[in-house]
């Protein structure tokens, strides 16, 4: 990102075309905002759709937690889990 201009030397017609670029890359911005939360709310919702599929055929996402374990971390009996086990 480049800095400001000095702005005590630059003239009002530099000033405004500053402000039209930078009000351009805005909108480039903003867009391309736009198309990544489409694209993720496209990713999201697929997934959504295939953990429900699973709920239906009698799977469970949560298959691999272990539920007491879980539990005693919750209750602050056992220690967290090591990511490295």
């Amino acid at each position: 990102m480049e800095p400001l201009p000095d702005l005590k030397t630059t003239s009002d017609e530099e000033l405004r075309d500053l402000i039209a670029r930078l009000v351009q890359e805005e909108h480039e911005v903003s867009y391309r905002r736009r198309i990544l939360h489409g694209k993720i709310d496209i990713l999201k919702a697929e997934l959504q759709s295939r953990l429900k599929e699973q709920v239906g055929d009698g799977e469970s996402p949560l298959y691999e937690v272990d539920v007491d374990r879980l539990a005693a971390i919750l209750a602050s009996r056992a220690a967290p889990p090591n990511p490295s086990e």
